[in-house]
């Protein structure tokens, strides 16, 4: 057991610690708002599509062996997200609440936390595995958070054509689906590998990603929000923190997942509430302060539920 602890905690430690690092530089003045936003910007647009595209271009992966990791993912997916709507629906009355409480719990930093520790846990192959996964489940999630959502329209024309519209636009330009698509239409054709200056300048964007991402996470941190949630917030991050790894671990044991693929599905699931979820909700018109906290609260305890979950099936040679 001692060794299952070493690992867990040597998988989330380095996430815990960059992201101490933005929040003590944004309370020290050297990270400003203007920095993390054009940080976080930089990242998304540039250093984790590079970090995608070439992990998957040069993974050695058979990708038809992820079916089932894909189709556990999507299972979990599913249940939280009904089983929350089902939750608001009864126990919640404003619809400005509804929609976020349910996308807090559902929707997982996968493409920043989730990736980061995959990769601290499996290097280049957990990489490659969990980037597929996260391709596929992240258009579930646009798709899922957008009709949570809908509940508050804040425009009398919107429809749900203009929603599917919508969010059709927002994953035909995302960054990240673009890179993805275009590794897996380059493995596909069996192209020659990508080698010299090209590559070299994709590896050194890549390497830029998961660390500064981490940074720009810690440094936007409200530790106010964070230490005073409402019962609502409260309420989502144990959906998200305790609900969600516990579903991860019984779905995966159900499709007889272990190893590598056991650890990509929990870690992906376990992440704490997607930093996208509060954009969306602004955006949407949902409460926004009561997505700011679920997001708050969840970054920083979830990172510790991970290391006991992953302790617990190392331990039990799951993962």
């Amino acid at each position: 057991m001692t060794a299952a602890i070493v690992f867990a905690i040597t998988i989330v430690l380095p996430n815990l610690t960059l992201m101490g690092l933005g929040f003590f530089m944004r309370r020290k003045g050297q990270a400003s708002q203007a920095f993390i936003d054009q940080a976080s910007g930089f990242v998304f647009n540039y250093c984790l599509p590079a970090l995608l595209f070439f992990s998957v271009v040069d993974s050695e992966v058979d990708y038809a062996k992820q079916v089932t990791l894909i189709i556990a993912g999507i299972i979990i997916t599913f249940i939280l997200f009904f089983g929350s709507e089902a939750y608001a629906k009864r126990f919640i009355n404003a619809p400005a609440d509804q929609g976020v409480f349910v996308q807090g719990i559902f929707r997982s930093n996968m493409a920043i936390i989730g990736l980061a520790t995959v990769a601290n846990a499996y290097g280049e192959i957990g990489l490659s595995i969990g980037a597929v996964y996260m391709g596929i489940v992240t258009i579930l999630f646009n798709i899922l958070a957008v009709i949570t959502l809908s509940r508050v329209s804040k425009s009398v024309n919107d429809t749900w054509i203009s929603r599917g519209l919508m969010i059709a636009k927002k994953l035909a330009t995302n960054p990240l689906m673009i890179a993805l698509l275009a590794a897996f239409a380059y493995k596909a054709l069996a192209l020659p590998p990508i080698t010299g200056v090209i590559h070299t300048t994709g590896d050194l964007l890549a390497a830029v990603a998961l660390p500064l991402a981490l940074i720009c996470a810690g440094a936007s941190i409200d530790l106010k929000a964070m230490l005073s949630p409402s019962g609502l917030s409260m309420q989502a991050s144990v959906g998200r923190i305790v609900v969600a790894p516990l579903l991860a671990i019984a779905v995966g044991l159900g499709f007889g997942l272990s190893g590598v693929h056991m650890g990509v599905l929990f870690l992906m699931v376990a992440s704490p509430t997607a930093a996208a979820s509060y954009v969306m909700a602004k955006a949407m018109g949902g409460n926004d302060t009561l997505a700011a906290n679920i997001l708050g609260f969840t970054t920083v305890i979830g990172m510790f539920g991970m290391a006991i979950g992953a302790a617990i099936l190392r331990g039990f040679g799951l993962m």
